[in-house]
């Protein structure tokens, strides 16, 4: 019989807590459930586990899954419950707490382990794959998540219902590990963070801060083309606006807010659409002026748990390529897939072909009427369908204002990345009491869109350095040539080359430190400079250069002329 692998998952699980058991009897237990990619257990002992644990786990496991022990459900109540578990203090504090007036509970046994569990198992450890799982980590966990609580021993295992899956999982993780951001963040200098003093915030390095600044570049030259404007608001504005906007009451406690002196509250903009609405409300709008397309790079700042960060893809500042479009309801429609083609064609120019498209409909903590909500709905939905677009319905995961689409990425070694966004609203221009005249001579409300593409310019950088694992495209590259001269002799001419380059558009450096040419074309080669330009005698004298470029072996000779056109052409912005 075929089990779903979540399933298989939290079977495993229990197989896990039993093998420990058996291995540390005094251990108590708290609780484990499947998660993506796997599961883990948190479990109590004075024990302290590492990874030289792992192996005599593991081995227990498969005894206790080639036992073929069956996972047997029980129905009990809460007396019986507690008898079981008496010598368990986390299964006892959650039975203490249990009030579910006289309602049964579920409880299942493995082998000689029985757990607190609502089920459902695979029927028996003949189901489950031997070869399938492996061991990732052990980490500190709260027992509940509170700080406040118990530390306790948590065991990340990585589990698969076949050995081909979890190493070709194992294997993407290793792929994974040498592209990480961070770490080529670092080798690239890039960017680094500091902890301590800005949590959550990145501090760019020059080469770092060329791409974010080649990534906006590109950004705004695909906007300007698509009849976009662009503003710039304040960071720093009167609380009362995201009371106004409903942002407050929902995400007041995730910003960064205080009270001056004259015993105003302001706060550091968390989202940048009110201000796009101020500028929208500034002047009186006719049916004329619409679609009003207008752009922002605005930089936020959103406070999240420190255990939560993580490099470039989870910071508390960022910067949005945010868009808000305002429009009459009959273009509505017609905006959003013109918003829709620009962001797929965006992506496809970066390399990413596969994108998902998810439909996040009305949560459950929303603002705005029923009517309006089937109203931006169905114009998403038909947008999307009327156009050929494949599409999931994402039940109750929209914004609280309105429905959203998702774009979700597939990079080089098969992750998903969510990104863009695309999303209706019909409740902010009510709430801030915006019009414009239609051709009736009458005030109308328009609609409208919220709009980012690369989501944020930090995590889509991110995404990219991974994606190419660091080896970026030419005209992205911070470093496109960086000339390498082979003594002190050519000094001058890899200068004179430098220039020419720069001159053409092509940025460029000579390295004229006194090392080796073999020490400076590795660290060059680390740090992922896609071509590196040798010059010697030969070189001077013919008006070449010697050319290793990125991940090939051959070397070739190329006159400097023509590499000069190469590369002006190679680094143009590819619109």
């Amino acid at each position: 019989m075929s089990y779903p692998i979540e399933l298989i998952r939290h079977s495993l699980a229990h197989v896990m807590a039993a093998a420990v058991k058996k291995l540390h009897p005094d251990v108590k237990f708290a609780g484990g459930p499947a998660i993506e990619n796997g599961f883990y257990y948190d479990f109590d002992t004075e024990y302290r586990f590492s990874e030289d644990d792992f192996a005599a786990i593991e081995k227990e496991m498969r005894e206790l899954i080639k036992s073929n022990g069956r996972f047997e459900q029980r129905i009990i109540d809460l007396d019986e419950a507690k008898q079981i578990f008496a010598d368990q203090p986390y299964k006892m504090e959650w039975l203490n707490e249990y009030d579910a007036a006289g309602e049964k509970l579920s409880v299942y046994t493995f082998r000689d382990f029985t757990d607190l569990c609502r089920g459902p198992h695979v029927e028996s450890s003949k189901d489950l794959p031997r070869d399938g799982f492996k061991i990732r980590a052990v980490a500190g966990a709260y027992w509940k998540g509170d700080s406040k609580n118990k530390m306790l021993q948590r065991i990340y295992v990585d589990a698969f219902a076949s050995k081909e899956e979890l190493e070709s999982f194992l294997k993407m993780q290793e792929e994974a590990a040498k592209r990480d951001h961070r770490k080529l963040g670092k080798d690239m200098d890039l960017f680094h963070f500091e902890p301590e003093y800005a949590p959550g915030a990145v501090f760019w390095h020059d080469k770092g801060y060329k791409v974010y600044r080649r990534l906006i570049d590109y950004m705004r030259a695909r906007q300007e083309k698509a009849g976009y404007v662009e503003v710039c608001t304040p960071a720093v504005m009167d609380r009362v606006l995201w009371e106004t906007s409903g942002h407050w009451e929902k995400y007041g406690a995730h910003n960064y807010s205080g009270k001056t002196e004259d015993g105003r509250m302001f706060c550091i903009k968390p989202m940048n659409c009110p201000g796009g609405v101020l500028v929208y409300r500034n002047l009186l709008r006719s049916y004329r002026d619409l679609p009003l397309r207008m752009a922002e790079f605005g930089k936020v700042n959103r406070y999240e748990a420190s255990g939560s960060l993580m490099g470039l893809m989870r910071v508390r500042e960022f910067t949005q390529d945010d868009a808000h479009i305002f429009c009459t309801p009959e273009q509505m429609e017609s905006e959003c897939i013109d918003t829709l083609k620009l962001i797929l064609d965006i992506y496809k120019q970066f390399g990413f072909n596969e994108v998902k498209i998810y439909l996040s409909t009305r949560p459950e903590k929303r603002i705005g009427s029923d009517e309006i909500w089937d109203l931006c709905e169905k114009s998403l939905s038909n947008a999307l369908t009327a156009h050929g677009y494949e599409f999931t319905i994402n039940p109750g995961e929209g914004a609280f204002y309105g429905p959203k689409l998702e774009f979700i990425l597939r990079d080089a070694i098969g992750r998903e990345w969510q990104c863009g966004t695309i999303q209706v609203d019909m409740n902010l221009p009510e709430r801030f009491d915006i019009s414009y005249i239609g051709e009736d001579g009458e005030k109308h409300r328009p609609v409208m869109l919220h709009r980012a593409l690369f989501g944020s310019i930090e995590r889509f950088m991110g995404i990219l350095i991974e994606n190419h694992a660091g080896n970026l495209p030419l005209w992205l590259s911070p470093e496109p040539v960086v000339v390498v001269p082979i003594s002190e002799k050519y000094r001058e001419y890899a200068e004179s080359v430098v220039a020419d380059l720069r001159a053409a558009g092509v940025y460029s450096r000579a390295d004229l430190r006194d090392e080796k040419v073999n020490y400076k074309v590795r660290e060059l080669s680390v740090a992922k400079t896609p071509i590196i330009a040798v010059v010697g005698e030969k070189e001077m004298n013919d008006k070449t250069v010697t050319l290793r470029r990125l991940g090939v072996e051959k070397q070739e000779v190329v006159s400097l002329s023509d590499f000069v056109a190469q590369m002006q052409n190679a680094v143009k912005l590819p619109l």
